[in-house]
């Protein structure tokens, strides 16, 4: 009996001190860890340099929490497809990777307010340029499964019977942007649809001959071109979500937005927008 209680109070023991230690894992001197998924390959918004977490996303994030006293924050490089995955999962409490605004998104996710504005931009070959989606019937692309860029092409073809399909090729997660206009230059697609910011930035800063048009016509909803931060639509999501909107009302009003926006985008792509 004696040996039986000893094993019993050792099984306790162990229980209690797992407990603890997965407690530990939420909490860090006291403060409560936010997890923060992105790709690290969406550059300027998100990347990696010398294995440091870079980009205007990166940066908002760790404005948002400077100086909390409730929340610390750790970012976490995951394939974008795991991104929202792992929100649900409750693995992440923020999604940080250049997401727009879309209906079914909506329907499972909480938004922050904006913290840019960026139109869509279509990626072509070196002299050929396309400014409307009507332009790219017939024409062959890459995009990642799930994303606003894919939704947009997706729609165009089931909204336009009687044209041309777009030809749309769907990569596996891991295929990075670059890898993809890469994919136009040596004539495997004839586009990319992306946003204007991160489109223009790889183009100039990995110095690809290519052309990178505006889309002349309104895409999508009054969201259109809009980039958010998302959580999870549960009871610690509204709370952050309130914690991060504040905060960048704040962030917004004392310049510091407009100052990672100039840093990153080289130019203003936060004061205009209304939250």
């Amino acid at each position: 009996m004696k040996l039986k209680r000893l094993l019993t109070t050792v099984v306790f023991a162990s229980v209690a001190f797992i407990l603890v230690a997965c407690s530990t894992q939420t909490q860090s001197g006291g403060k409560k860890v936010i997890k923060v998924a992105t790709d690290s390959d969406t550059a300027p918004f998100t990347y990696k340099e010398n294995k440091a977490f870079k980009g205007y996303d990166i940066d908002v994030v760790k404005a948002i929490f400077k100086d909390s006293k409730e929340y610390k924050v750790e970012f976490v490089t995951t394939a974008f497809d795991s991104i929202l995955t792992g929100v649900d999962a409750d693995r992440y409490q923020i999604a940080a990777n250049d997401f727009n605004y879309n209906e079914e998104r909506a329907q499972k996710y909480l938004f922050s307010d904006p913290i840019s504005h960026s139109n869509y931009a279509i990626t072509s070959a070196e002299g050929t340029s396309y400014d409307s989606l009507d332009d790219l019937s017939g024409k062959k692309t890459e995009v990642i499964s799930g994303s606003n860029y894919a939704q947009v092409l997706e729609k165009w073809n089931k909204d336009n019977p009687d044209k041309e399909p777009i030809k749309i090729k769907y990569a596996a997660s891991s295929t990075g942007l670059t890898t993809r206009v890469q994919h136009i230059e040596n004539g495997t697609i004839d586009f990319i649809l992306y946003d204007a910011i991160s489109s223009n930035y790889l183009i100039e800063d990995q110095g690809f001959n290519l052309t990178v048009t505006n889309v002349k016509e309104k895409v999508g909803g009054e969201n259109d071109g809009l980039e958010y931060l998302l959580f999870a639509d549960t009871s610690d999501g509204k709370e952050l979500q309130a914690f991060v909107n504040k905060r960048l009302k704040t962030l917004k009003e004392d310049g510091t937005l407009a100052e990672l926006s100039q840093t990153y985008f080289g130019g203003d792509f936060v004061s205009s927008v209304k939250s």
